[in-house]
């Protein structure tokens, strides 16, 4: 196992290093200290070819110019937050607005946007990187400062393992997530619209015209948002049902797992075997296909159109702090906020 660093460009002047993680299977997950940016994880497919299932950019400049957060750590709050403001013990907090006027991910210069600092380490049976970075109080709006670790870790069987814990000196929010892009055909040689995706849910949430939830749980049982037999993304991309339409055509609603507690998703693509199997504690995972993502550019060479990427963002529920009923994205300084999230990758 061995871990390299190479420069990748200058940021608010300063330097920007990608850290190439490489496992004793061959299996690579190459990443910034900018914003956590997961830029290539190349693993096999069932022919043995060693292919890159993420998109991601292969210069800096077009993370900066274009980048609809690819790979990218994104907090303090992942998600909408309406009116880009909320209340918490009887003071109101105004965050930044940066979509219409809501806050979106962290807002304008989210963790996804800024430098952290990157510790290489390696332990029994597995490599990683260890960031840092601390929020100070205010940044965005939010209170406290918040002292973030996230920790990648690669191990011999494959799986590329993301712990997150912050700690805060006054009551705040948090919900954090990764917003890697995934796609399983390898290079982006085909869309994601034949990828078929499973999971044990029996609700998930009803998003408003802004695309916020509207605080509703709807069944999932018989509509394109029922995963517990699995089913191919295109289901989403054809549906007439209005939430569906919603979106731009697919997915980008947050699925409610039947359970609490440790959950598994599996997103897999027939044509290259390859199989990706995703762990959490999290209460739901954000579907979003790519709906929004053709535009005037390229990833890595690959003209940028809509269903490239399938995101699984595991988190908490958006706009938790406007829904009592939601579980809570409150830390208060006596708590740790902790999350885990697991993606191993096989062949059939």
């Amino acid at each position: 196992m061995k871990i390299t660093e190479k420069d990748f460009g200058q940021y608010d002047g300063q330097s920007v290093t990608e850290y190439t993680l490489v496992n004793d299977a061959g299996m690579t997950v190459s990443c910034l200290d900018f914003g956590c940016v997961i830029t290539k994880i190349i693993v096999p497919d069932r022919n043995g070819n060693f292919e890159n299932v993420v998109l991601g950019f292969d210069r800096l400049e077009d993370y900066l110019k274009w980048s609809p957060y690819f790979g990218a750590v994104v907090g303090r709050v992942v998600g909408r937050i309406q009116g880009a403001k909320f209340e918490l013990d009887g003071k109101e907090y105004t965050l930044a607005a940066n979509e219409g006027p809501n806050h979106l991910h962290g807002g304008r210069k989210g963790f996804n946007s800024v430098i952290w600092q990157a510790k290489p380490f390696k332990a029994e049976n597995a490599i990683g990187i260890k960031f840092f970075y601390r929020s100070p109080d205010g940044e965005e709006g939010y209170p406290g400062n918040l002292e973030t670790t996230v920790t990648y870790r690669l191990n011999n069987d494959n799986e590329w393992n993301i712990t997150y814990e912050a700690k805060t000196d006054q009551k705040t929010l948090v919900n954090l997530t990764n917003h890697s892009y995934f796609n399983l055909s390898g290079n982006s040689k085909r869309d994601c619209s034949e990828h078929k995706l499973q999971l044990d849910n029996n609700r998930f949430l009803e998003l408003g015209a802004d695309l916020i939830p509207t605080g509703r749980l709807l069944d999932a049982a018989d509509t394109p948002f029922d995963f517990r037999n699995g089913r191919k993304i295109k289901d989403g991309i054809q549906s007439n049902h209005p939430q569906n339409i919603l979106v731009g055509n697919g997915y980008d609603h947050p699925i409610v797992f039947s359970k609490k507690g440790q959950n598994t998703i599996a997103l897999s693509d027939e044509e290259s075997g390859r199989e990706l199997t995703v762990t959490t504690d999290q209460p739901c995972v954000v579907l979003y296909t790519s709906n929004q993502l053709a535009g005037p550019f390229s990833i890595s060479g690959v003209k940028a159109r809509n269903y490239l990427g399938v995101c699984l963002e595991t988190q908490g529920f958006p706009d938790a702090i406007h829904h009592p009923e939601f579980p809570s994205v409150v830390l208060s300084p006596e708590d740790v906020y902790y999350q885990e999230t697991s993606y191993r990758f096989s062949v059939k």
